[in-house]
């Protein structure tokens, strides 16, 4: 770590008035405790040894007593890494409570008999662990802070003579007294730790111990923001013994406090309640400290501390982790490199952030060190500081103190640009002189707005003025929306965004402003209403994508949105670093992975699409990104589905899908379905059973509509006898019929096709294969004047069926459209791909034309300018969808266009 050296070699434990105290009171009983860094085996171990002279309280508190000492040594003086001792501290923790726990049973027992379910198995009470013990990076002189919680209601079962029966309720409240009083309680030899129910439901006021119902209609009605965080890090702790281990249904209590911490949405309503809480910190530290210099330098609670450093991180959680189940981990250190695989954070940023944690923690301990007291400030005698300065390697005061504030100023930076204080102060910096960018008066109504705004945005927004949905909006949502409208109006006036964007908004934001959580959002990310309003300003379809799935605009929040480019490596491997994160919480059930299936297709879609509007990208990359991006899909949902099926026979399907039309050649668009065939090859009984049940299930996978929406349409008429075929056949027969063996064979439509078809996924010797069949198909002897015939016959039929007015130029259906071109390279790939094998590579219809013009198949230029003039067509199609437009233009326009692939058309066909 910068500006840490090794430590010299000597007993800077000694320092410690801690360890000088419990060297005189305990001296060789020390050694009870094994060598080693304290483990729950070794902890175990001293505790019996304790047991044969001293109570179980007694015995308790030595344990802590001796593990603290060690600890002091092992990082003072060996340099022991931060989880050594946090781990130490929390299984001391969890150990001490399946003591005292067990022993308060069992004397209840004794008492009430065991409490009983309904069901009459024994009723079980959790002990979760919150905040830094759920995590397992307690301090060394922290308290715990716990919940008490039982599975069950009911009644005790009684002592054998039928009396002493409580309820449940009573006898875990029973309990709970019993654990304070073996943990909590000073004696001579102090206390095993601090405990701290503050978190329960309803706080100090609510009863100690909650049933697990009652715990979920808390958090129903009454669970507020704040308690999301602190429930984050929420863990089963104890009991773990025998018979009352509690951990064997723990995951009963973590479907009840999941939901209630993860949200289905991106939740920015977090934000503004997270921001309160921070400043209720930052005052109460401010005033604790106020005519006390002593204690500004609180390395926990105050500015750019260890507080900061969590809060940063668990907002990200909170925020995300309902969509991104990757980001569901407990200990800080663990979360900030999966917040930065997310590219939520950069990684430099992540890995300061987790620098400064291990040094202020590290920092924190040598100041609980001292004392064994629960304090987070620096001390004032001069040996003290210099002593800590020391024991992390320092050569002086100064060094230490350099460092530390290096750290902290890291810490508050990141802290403020997250909670959006350095993005609104330059927003508010930007607008300065324009009124309507202010802070809103927390009065102003709707109708008192309209006539600041700009005469097209007060026209649509006055539509609103008397909706339901506006009047029915809480104060705090309307404070918000009109936060909006001022921003977005005075963006308007200073020409940053159009007007058409600032209605487009409006119309996209209308049916959405019940749902609070995007009016949150866009308040907390201006940047994002910005880049929102532009991309809307831009095209008028993307309002409708952003209106099927609103979540992802949440991705324009990425600085690198525009510049990057779809990886499809990179997208499988999140995909499946999820489907670990819900496998984990026992969550990972078809409808949960159907719903992460569309989210990170909606995502991806509209990265893409944020690209292609700003002309990041061209037409040709747009297709070759969302192809890519079907292909990955097919990838992981077959991998999926195939692990969760039923009938699975084998480790991985001997089975492959064959891509045609638009997939095949790699020129997919948005809402593009997908022209797709299954083909297997296994020599198990009941094959073809098997994938025929698995393709279904794919196919289902693939176009169901969840409450997320779905991710493609699929076609399969391109098999083998199409619609009336099977849907999954063997690769002998699709080879069969492709290459006219046998009765039932391919027609020239569908060779056609395979001009177009490539191999997507599935078993790589069925790769080869199927390349050898392609190859064959597309090589075998033909009539040329026959199948000149029948492609022009069939391109006389589809321009029948798409009459174009007059005057108008079709650019795909019309003579000297795109189909022209599709129809033309057909021709030459079956026709001529024998004698020029360059022409059977899948390479797409403008290098196919390039191929044959260099074969001497068309005169020199007339492949050439077919081919611009094909991309400059698919460029203006696929505009004018973008605007909703249609595709029928002037016939002038395009009469170049036309001219050239006319000119192709004429040369393959006259």
């Amino acid at each position: 770590m910068t500006g840490i050296i090794p430590p010299s070699t000597g007993d800077f434990s000694a320092h410690s008035r801690l360890v000088q105290r419990l060297r005189r009171r305990y001296g060789d009983a020390l050694h009870a405790l094994p060598a080693g860094e304290p483990v729950r085996a070794t902890m175990q171990t001293c505790f019996e040894t304790l047991r044969q002279h001293h109570s179980s309280n007694d015995a308790l508190r030595m344990l802590r007593q001796f593990v603290m000492e060690r600890l002091v040594v092992l990082d003072t003086t060996q340099s022991a890494p931060l989880e050594g001792v946090t781990r130490a501290m929390t299984e001391l923790a969890e150990f001490s409570l399946d003591v005292a726990d067990v022993q308060a049973q069992q004397q209840l027992d004794e008492l009430h008999g065991a409490p009983l379910a309904p069901n009459g198995e024994r009723a079980v009470l959790w002990i979760v662990g919150m905040g830094k013990l759920g995590a397992r990076e307690l301090n060394v002189s922290s308290d715990i802070d716990l919940i008490y919680v039982y599975d069950e209601d009911g009644e005790t079962a009684g002592r054998p003579d039928g009396r002493g029966r409580i309820s449940n309720h009573d006898y875990f409240a029973k309990a709970v007294k019993l654990i304070y009083s073996q943990i909590g309680e000073i004696t001579e030899h102090g206390f095993v730790f601090r405990m701290d129910l503050a978190l329960r439901p309803n706080g100090n006021s609510g009863p100690s111990v909650v049933s697990r119902q009652a715990l979920e209609e808390y958090f129903l009605v009454q669970g507020r923001e704040w308690e999301r965080f602190a429930w984050l890090k929420s863990r089963v702790v104890a009991p773990y013994s025998e018979p009352l281990n509690a951990l064997h249904n723990a995951t009963e209590l973590r479907d009840t406090v999941l939901p209630f911490v993860f949200r289905r949405y991106l939740d920015y309503s977090v934000f503004a309640s997270l921001r309160d809480l921070h400043q209720q910190i930052r005052n109460h530290t401010a005033n604790h400290s106020a005519g006390r210099p002593e204690r500004a330098n609180d390395v926990k609670l105050g500015r750019g501390g260890i507080r900061e450093i969590e809060f940063t991180v668990q907002l990200l959680q909170v925020v995300r982790g309902g969509h991104y189940p990757e980001l569901r981990t407990r200990p800080t250190l663990r979360a900030l490199p999966r917040l930065s695989d997310a590219k939520l954070m950069p990684a430099a940023t992540a890995d300061a952030l987790a620098k400064a944690y291990v040094f202020l923690r590290q920092v924190e301990h040598r100041i609980q060190y001292l004392d064994d007291q629960q304090t987070h400030m620096l001390p004032t005698a001069e040996a003290d500081v210099q002593w800590i300065a020391h024991t992390l390697g320092f050569a002086d005061v100064a060094a230490f103190l350099a460092q530390l504030s290096a750290h902290r100023e890291q810490v508050a930076s990141e802290f403020d640009r997250l909670l959006g204080q350095g993005e609104h102060a330059a927003t508010s910096r930007e607008n300065e002189g324009a009124p309507a960018a202010s802070a809103p008066n927390e009065h102003l109504s709707l109708t008192a707005l309209l006539p600041e705004l700009n005469a097209r945005l007060a026209q649509r927004v006055n539509d609103w003025a008397e909706q339901p949905r506006i009047r029915t909006l809480r104060d705090e949502a309307m404070h918000r929306l009109l936060k909006l409208l001022q921003r977005t109006n005075a963006w308007v006036e200073e020409g940053r965004v159009s007007e058409d964007a600032a209605v487009r908004w409006c119309d996209w934001m209308e049916p959405l402003l019940r749902r609070e959580s995007y009016l949150a959002l866009l308040v907390e990310r201006p940047r994002v209403h910005e880049q929102l309003l532009r991309l809307l300003g831009l095209a008028r379809w993307p309002a409708k994508y952003l209106l099927q799935h609103p979540g992802v605009i949440d991705e324009l929040a990425s600085p690198a949105l525009l510049s990057e480019r779809f990886d499809p490596a990179l997208f499988e491997q999140e995909l499946e670093q999820r489907l670990h994160a819900l496998k984990s919480t026992g969550q990972a059930d078809e409808e949960t992975l159907l719903n992460l299936l569309r989210r990170a297709h909606h995502a991806e879609v509209f990265r893409t699409l944020a690209r292609d509007v700003e002309k990041r990208i061209s037409v040709e990359q747009v297709a070759d990104d969302l192809s890519a991006l079907a292909d990955s899909l097919l990838k992981v949902t077959s991998r999926w589905v195939w692990q969760n099926f039923k009938q699975r026979h084998r480790d991985e399907p001997q089975f492959a899908i064959l891509a045609y039309g638009k997939l095949g050649g790699k020129e997919l668009g948005y809402g593009s379905d997908l022209d797709i065939v299954f083909v297997y090859e296994d020599d198990h009984p009941q094959a073809g059973e098997i994938y025929a049940a698995f393709v279904r299930k794919l196919i289902n996978w693939l176009s169901v509509k969840t409450s997320e929406g779905d991710l493609y349409e699929i076609d399969t008429a391109l098999r083998p006898n199409g619609n009336s075929g099977l849907l999954v056949s063997t690769f002998e027969a699709y080879a069969n019929y492709q290459e006219q063996r046998g009765e039932n064979t391919a027609w020239t439509w569908e060779h056609q096709a395979m001009t177009r078809a490539r191999f997507s996924l599935g078993a790589p010797s069925l790769k080869t294969r199927f390349d050898t069949v392609r190859a064959n198909v597309i090589n075998a002897p033909r009539d040329h004047t026959a199948l000149r015939e029948e492609i022009v016959g069939m391109r006389d039929k589809l321009r029948a069926a798409r009459p174009v007015k007059d005057g108008f130029f079709d650019v795909k259906h019309s003579a000297g459209g795109m189909v022209d071109v599709e129809f033309a390279v057909q021709y030459l790939v079956l026709a001529h791909a024998q004698q020029h094998p360059a022409l059977l590579d899948n390479v797409g219809n403008i290098a196919l034309l390039h191929h044959a013009e260099v074969a001497g198949l068309l005169p020199l230029g007339v492949g050439v300018a077919a081919g611009s003039a094909y991309r400059e067509l698919r460029r203006v199609q696929h505009r004018a969808r973008l605007d909703e437009l249609p595709t029928q233009v002037p016939l002038a326009e395009l009469s170049q266009e036309q001219a050239a692939i006319l000119a192709l058309w004429q040369t393959v066909f006259a």
